[in-house]
């Protein structure tokens, strides 16, 4: 039976956030559906409400014209629907063929597991993308031994492995060198004519307009455009995902907090840094900027800021406060003034076990001797606790008793204790109040003044217009646009966070 999936009215909340208010979607057996939105627009919400992940809390879903509520994504997996996930799913440790055969391996009589069959199937799958990838990946390599573009292969025919009806790519390209995208495209040209149904979710405009025969366009959780590719051009997806934007109101926003950069010295300069994702960055940073960072998620951002803080090996030059540096670990680039601000505090900021004082002084303790001086550490984290406005019972409290921006508070405050002289912010406001927010915003205004620098990675577009002095926008690990001034508006932002040429805008 041909596949047909209605998504209408989709609504879902987190507590008081709503990710999705009024999302639709269609896709039907042998077309591609491209589905398009900015950071945060609601696309993988919707993806993940679509293959039983996530549980919608209004709107329908309807399946071959039935109405249909998917509790699991194995209860998705039984009507024909397999998604590609843009955050792996495979399990490191398992091999190539064990990932892809997970829970349904074929079984010979006696319920024994055919590892003859399974290696078969495997082969055949990855003969799918025969002579896109190097030799060594066979069925029996375990997952973590393979480089990026290799385990989303492995990811993809998993996927397909299941013969669905419905195919969700999100971002699915992303780590894939040339070659492996032309042989994906040339199997979902394949995928159409066997009547299957695609959603294909990517960050690259040059992929959308190749491959996908519809659109649909996401902006706040809610559908604002849908229509067929030939109709449209790059201009008309971007300003569906911007709506009604004023480029003068954000001139008018940007020359507010710009500080005249002309005559300060420049505090860092880097040269073609290059990981195994950056290709080669050159820019500079002021003393006392704020200089964003923008693009999709994704595109190099957290490696550049790993790099620049000595945790991810990189070549290029890095010249920081008149000196030449290179940083092999995290403790040279703390000894030199360097602070990282990680967005998944939960895994990253702080040791949840420990009280609030132990988290604050976590990087600092060296400072108070030995034995600790500890009213010293105590007055030095009761100062920044008040400089943040923290919120807390006292130092003695566990951290886990702190609200989410209070918590995010203390993972900024470890830091400034330090007095760093380059602050590197990685989506720092990601999941916290308005209120925390503004307090944040006020704080970045104090340190700048000051003469901090401050290299700051955001997702949310509206967090860069507002603050930052220029942005440089990464897509696909390189610095696609230098935005500042007049330039630096919400079209020219998006636009380049797709990859779009300046003059496909015109």
């Amino acid at each position: 039976m041909a596949l047909s999936l209605s998504a209408r009215n989709v609504v879902k909340r987190y507590g008081g956030v709503t990710a999705l208010s009024n999302a639709n979607l269609d896709v039907n057996a042998g077309e591609v559906v491209a589905l398009i939105g900015a950071n945060g627009s609601g696309k993988s919400t919707l993806s993940k409400i679509i293959n039983g992940v996530v549980v919608l809390d209004g709107g329908q879903l309807l399946l071959d014209g039935q109405f249909m509520e998917f509790s699991s994504p194995q209860a998705a997996k039984n009507l024909g629907i397999s998604t590609v996930f843009q955050e792996l799913s495979l399990i490191p440790q398992m091999t190539v063929a064990e990932n892809i055969w997970l829970a349904r391996e074929p079984l010979k009589r006696g319920g024994v597991i055919d590892r003859k069959m399974i290696r078969e199937k495997s082969d055949a799958l990855l003969n799918l993308f025969a002579g896109t990838y190097k030799s060594s990946l066979h069925p029996d390599v375990t997952v973590t031994s393979l480089p990026p573009d290799e385990k989303q292969i492995v990811e993809i025919l998993k996927a397909v492995s299941f013969d669905p009806r419905l195919l969700i790519l999100d971002e699915a390209t992303a780590s894939l060198d040339s070659r492996q995208v032309e042989r994906l495209f040339e199997l979902v040209k394949r995928w159409k004519q066997e009547g299957k149904a695609i959603v294909f979710v990517s960050h690259r405009m040059e992929e959308i307009f190749r491959i996908a025969d519809r659109y649909s366009v996401l902006k706040n959780g809610v559908t604002v455009g849908t229509g067929a590719m030939k109709d449209v051009n790059t201009k008309d997806i971007v300003s569906l995902m911007v709506g009604e934007e004023s480029a003068e109101n954000a001139v008018e926003r940007k020359k507010a907090v710009a500080q005249n950069l002309s005559g300060s010295s420049v505090e860092l300069d880097v040269n073609e840094l290059r990981t195994d994702f950056l290709k080669g960055l050159t820019f500079q940073l002021h003393k006392g900027e704020l200089l964003g960072i923008g693009g999709l998620k994704g595109q190099g951002q957290r490696d550049l800021l790993l790099a620049l803080f000595g945790d991810l090996k990189y070549t290029g030059s890095i010249n920081f406060s008149g000196e030449l540096v290179h940083f092999k670990n995290t403790r040279q680039a703390m000894n030199k003034g360097v602070a990282l601000v990680p967005g998944e505090r939960a895994k990253e900021g702080l040791l949840f076990i420990r009280s609030i004082l132990e988290n604050l002084l976590l990087p600092s303790w060296g400072e108070y001797g030995f034995p600790t001086r500890m009213r010293k550490a105590r007055e030095s984290a009761n100062r920044i606790g008040s400089t943040l406005n923290l919120k807390m019972a006292g130092l003695d409290e566990p951290v886990t008793g702190l609200s989410g921006g209070n918590a995010q508070k203390v993972v900024i405050g470890k830091w400034l204790l330090r007095n760093p002289r380059l602050l590197l912010l990685d989506d720092p406001t990601k999941g916290v109040d308005v209120g925390t927010k503004a307090e944040f915003y006020r704080l970045l205004a104090r340190l700048c003044a000051d003469g901090l620098s401050v290299l700051f990675y955001s997702s949310d577009d509206e967090e860069l217009l507002g603050l930052c002095d220029r942005v440089l926008v990464m897509h696909d690990g390189n610095i696609r646009q230098e935005l500042f001034g007049e330039t630096l508006t919400k079209s020219n932002l998006v636009a380049a966070s797709l990859g779009a040429s300046r003059e496909s805008m015109q």
